[in-house]
């Protein structure tokens, strides 16, 4: 089935040569391709149509959940009939395994797992395996880390069709090995009852419920029921079930994986013996025994992951499979915000390595734990094929990939031109500040100011107070909740200045800005290089009336390099308007973010609903987590109670409430630790 784009718009502006370009480069065998899109200007929809005209199997990556799933959803709605998936960490609370040798510490993996976006990975693997070519994946970076052998995974999917001969025992085993559960009450996902030559499957994902029925040895019929009525909904004429898990494998390469795993664990011993460390050779020995005993009982065991190397049956320092290789080779990636993206992705590596290293040579993990890790750089090259880097502000290494070929898209379907930079002496900025804070606030407006450092954030803060000016800092040291209800507070006008250190986050929608000002804009650095300065512009290219205001003593390369990309884009913004009649309108702000996938009902997701006010401020106020200093002895309860809260947002794929809920679970270890 091909792409079918549904929209009530048609690509504007320069739009149709953007999407004209990328096509053609791509059809014409470019490999490495960049879109350079100003805030606003309608990059998603450039690559909904993209995709559409070239009929590819697309990833599309993010470098975090939320953002995926406001991607997630602005392509569900632009392809109602094709297969759009979402694939992120299944994690709602992950504390990793680990050991610190200077205090002889050992820290156990503790997690929990979403069910729902478990069912959504699962989605994601059986719709890749379909032999369907219409299918969009939006992920996080999490697809990079190791996941079952799609080999495996095909090999144990079970394919019935209507006359197929099949023993009846043997379907039944088929199940099993797919890690279905055979269930006599009611019917959950990857459970299957019986009755008679009856079969009732539920699917592993999604709300499908099969019944089959045999005569003899042979399937007589295949038929859709209604999990909880069993009444038929369709008849079919033939039916995969896929696993249950992705991590799935087939019995002779777990016999083969025991085998393997007991001459390594002698080996290891060996090791440590021969170094006079008979701790650490006693400590492996008990771990890896008692896990092969599970393996051999159970087919599982905690912290299987590590040993997956052994089931995957692959060399030692090979990559991990992950979910890529259940693309077809011609697939289509598309990395969104790639200047951000692309760094977190080259990072991935060495922050596993460092962990790992200690519990192997400490005897917690034998050497194969290393091969369970995330992509290395090099490895992430090698397996992408076609690639379109989207950022308003491409890095060297997207630039140089697609050598210096970029495909501009500078028109907003608004009207919108890109704020103007002006450079002002940083002598008598101050008074100069709040002259300009006065006149945007009569006109209802607000202010960002970027500061160098934290300090000089709270002291501009602090001035601002004593000249009775409603303002807030932001900055690494305010938590996570904090920082939310910061900015949901500017949008409902409860301050009008915001003083920040780096406030240039991807998605910071803030269509009420209309002046940015940016202090020390002359010390060369990360926060004031081309990109930054560029990006921090940006916040105010929402507003009709936005301006940048830049307080240096002299221009550097940056700000120049800046300002005159800033002159260029305005130039061609204000020359389309004119020649199209078109009046600059100001941005309307977009909300949160939640998309299809995070504002669908509660009953369509199977999870408990979350009442708004529950996660509010002002629910914090009333005494929902009330710590009173003075009864320690509760402590406890809060604890339970704010990770409960936190794994019921996070069901509910309100990964920002979750954050705010993690954060005060943190709040409240600490102070059980003081006391």
């Amino acid at each position: 089935m091909d792409f079918k784009l549904v929209s009530d718009y048609a690509p504007k502006g320069d739009q149709p040569q953007a999407i004209a370009q990328l096509v053609e480069s791509i059809e014409s065998g470019a490999r490495h391709n960049t879109l350079l899109g100003v805030t606003g200007s309608g990059k998603t929809f450039t690559m909904a149509n993209v995709v559409a005209q070239l009929n590819r199997p697309t990833i599309v990556l993010s470098h975090n959940k939320t953002l995926a799933a406001q991607l997630y959803g602005e392509f569900k709605n632009f392809f109602p009939e094709n297969a759009v998936e979402y694939f992120v960490s299944y994690y709602d609370y992950y504390q990793p395994e680990a050991y610190l040798p200077t205090t002889d510490t050992y820290i156990e993996k503790d997690l929990s797992i979403n069910d729902e976006i478990e069912k959504m990975r699962l989605s994601t693997t059986s719709a890749l395996l379909s032999g369907r070519r219409d299918v969009i994946v939006v992920s996080s970076v999490s697809c990079l880390y190791g996941i079952g052998n799609p080999d495996d995974f095909h090999a144990t999917s079970i394919h019935l069709k209507v006359g197929d001969r099949i023993g009846y025992k043997h379907l039944l085993y088929s199940l099993v090995e797919a890690l279905y559960t055979r269930t006599e009450l009611a019917l959950e996902p990857a459970t299957f009852r019986t009755k008679g030559d009856t079969i009732d499957i539920m699917a592993a994902f999604g709300d499908n419920c099969y019944r089959i029925t045999m005569f003899d040895s042979e399937v007589e019929s295949i038929q859709l029921i209604d999990p909880v009525s069993a009444q038929r909904i369709s008849t079919l004429e033939s039916v995969t079930i896929y696993p249950a898990n992705m991590f799935v494998t087939t019995k002779e390469r777990i016999n083969t994986a025991v085998q393997q795993i007991y001459l390594d664990m002698g080996e290891r011993i060996e090791f440590f013996e021969k170094q006079d460390r008979h701790i650490e050779a006693q400590r492996i020995k008990q771990r890896v025994e008692y896990d092969l005993e599970m393996i051999k009982e159970l087919g599982y065991c905690p912290g299987i992951e590590n040993y997956s190397r052994y089931f995957d049956g692959r060399a030692a320092g090979t990559r991990p499979f992950c979910l890529l290789d259940y693309f077809p080779e011609d697939y289509l990636m598309i990395i969104d915000e790639s200047h951000v993206t692309l760094p977190q992705v080259h990072a991935m590596f060495g922050g596993d390595r460092a962990r790992k290293e200690n519990l192997v040579n400490y005897g917690f993990r034998l050497p194969a734990a290393k091969d369970n890790r995330p992509l290395t750089f090099s490895e992430f090259e090698g397996l992408v094929g076609t690639a379109i880097y989207v950022s308003a502000t491409p890095a060297d290494y997207e630039l140089r990939q697609c050598e210096g070929l970029v495909v501009e898209q500078l028109i907003r379907p608004t009207g919108l031109v890109d704020p103007p930079m002006e450079v002002r002496p940083s002598r008598n900025q101050i008074d100069d500040i709040l002259e300009e804070i006065e006149k945007r606030v009569r006109q209802g407006e607000k202010i960002l100011i970027t500061a160098l450092t934290k300090r000089m954030a709270e002291e501009m803060s602090r001035f601002l107070d004593r000249a009775g000016i409603r303002n807030r800092y932001i900055h690494s040291d305010v938590d996570t909740l904090e920082r939310v209800q910061i900015i949901e507070d500017l949008h409902a006008d409860l301050f009008d200045v915001l003083v920040g250190v780096n406030l240039l986050r991807e998605g910071l929608d803030l269509p009420e800005v209309s002046l940015v000002v940016i202090l020390d804009a002359d010390k060369e650095g990360f926060l004031r290089n081309v990109r930054s300065i560029t990006q921090i512009a940006g916040r105010a290219a929402r507003h009709s009336s936005g301006k940048a205001i830049l307080y240096a003593d002299v221009v550097t390369g940056s700000m120049q390099n800046a300002i005159e990309q800033s002159n260029r884009r305005r130039e061609k913004q204000i020359e389309y308007n004119i020649a199209n009649a078109m009046l600059p309108r100001k941005a309307q702000k977009s909300g949160t973010g939640q998309s299809t996938l995070l504002t669908q009902k509660p009953e369509d997701m199977n999870v408990y609903p979350i009442v708004e006010e529950h996660y509010s401020i002002a629910a914090d106020k009333q005494g929902t987590y009330n710590v009173d200093d003075k009864i320690p002895q509760d402590l406890d309860a809060q604890i339970a109670k704010a990770r409960e809260d936190m794994e019921r947002a996070a069901k509910a794929l309100d990964f920002l409430a979750a954050a705010r809920y993690r954060d005060r679970m943190y709040e409240l270890q600490k102070l059980k630790e003081f006391y």
